[in-house]
């Protein structure tokens, strides 16, 4: 065998491998389901779902309004329309959209309308966004199932699926982050891991879903 053939015959096979691994990324990919659900700070509802097993992704972002593009300041001014949401990417072999519902459902206060715990006002609100009528039955069983069990009236709505704009990189894993804040609002020159987490406690978000919820509460610590 000529040293050129066997140079053919390695470059084929290198081929056949990328071409395998690519089919089977696509495949993974293609595997993959979205659920939008917003539930006060994005950050919070980030963290709480990219611990959770099966999920690849969660995105901070924004959805429900009429503006394109929105930044976080138009966003918290107010007049958008939209919701502080989170995009969570997940393996429907690994994790059911069901009990993704059931986990968003418990990690927050639904009997809320006016917001989240201390984050008050329309961005703060809690809603399910579904993009088909399958996904529409799954996200009112599981508010109809959270309704019984609090035995109080769940008014988080679920609207139909709208454009999800993420937010920009500086809010993106925010409660893992170890970028320091030259100033915020619970120390200077901490890091964003650190300002999240006294923020979280601050807010009372663990408390009240822990006083909602009891043991049911997936997240709160």
């Amino acid at each position: 065998m000529s040293h050129f053939y066997r140079l053919k015959i390695f470059a084929l096979a290198g081929l056949i491998t990328i071409g395998l691994i690519v089919q089977t990324n696509a495949a993974r990919a293609a595997e993959t389901e979205t659920l939008t659900v917003a539930g006060g700070c994005f950050w919070c509802v980030e963290a709480d779902f990219e611990s959770v097993r099966g999920v690849k992704e969660a995105v901070s972002g924004f959805a429900g309004g009429k503006t394109a593009n929105p930044t976080y300041k138009q966003v918290t001014a107010g007049g958008t329309g939209h919701y502080e949401a989170v995009q969570i990417t997940f393996d429907p072999s690994v994790v059911t959209r069901e009990t993704l519902l059931g986990l968003f459902f418990r990690s927050i206060d639904p009997t809320d309308s006016g917001g989240q715990f201390c984050d008050r006002g329309a961005s703060y609100r809690s809603a399910v966004f579904a993009a088909n009528p399958a996904q529409k039955k799954a996200a009112e069983e599981a508010k109809a199932d959270a309704q019984s069990a609090l035995g109080k009236t769940v008014v988080t709505p679920i609207l139909n699926a709208a454009p999800f704009y993420p937010a920009d990189a500086y809010h993106q894993d925010y409660y893992k982050s170890s970028d320091r804040l030259a100033v915020s609002s619970v120390g200077l020159a901490v890091k964003k891991s650190v300002a999240y987490k006294r923020y979280r406690k601050g807010c009372g978000r663990d408390a009240r879903v822990k006083q909602l919820w009891g043991s049911s509460a997936p997240f709160a610590s």
